[in-house]
């Protein structure tokens, strides 16, 4: 199934919000992205009802064993193409903003390619 790049960029926005704050509820989407809890609210019930989220009585949002593997695939994608344009000399905040369009559009085929000329130049 396709998921959307907005769905991608939610997924990644929970994984590193647990990882950052041990917990994710909408609220801390709405603040880590700066969409309207509006939209936030819509975009949580169309990730729960595709079998991505999981949120409890209380608000509190976790990844199901499919988001975590979207949200795993994008933030592995976003960490090492900050790194790489970072290495190439590109200014942090731009290298970030640059990964998160990348992220998506590449290739598994060119993301593997580039992971592995990425790891030698990366360690020098």
């Amino acid at each position: 199934m396709q998921i959307h790049k907005s769905a991608e960029d939610y997924l990644e926005a929970i994984l590193m919000l647990k990882e950052r704050n041990g917990a994710v509820r909408s609220i801390d989407i709405v603040n880590e992205t700066g969409f309207s809890k509006p939209s936030i609210s819509i975009a949580m019930k169309h990730l729960r009802e595709s079998g991505y989220i999981n949120m409890d009585s209380d608000g509190y949002i976790t990844l199901t064993e499919r988001g975590l593997a979207v949200a795993e695939r994008i933030y592995d994608r976003h960490k090492l193409l900050t790194k790489f344009l970072v290495k190439l000399g590109v200014d942090e905040k731009t290298a970030a903003a640059d990964a998160c369009k990348m992220e998506h559009d590449l290739s598994d085929e060119t993301f593997e390619k580039l992971k592995e000329h990425a790891a030698a130049f990366l360690n020098n």
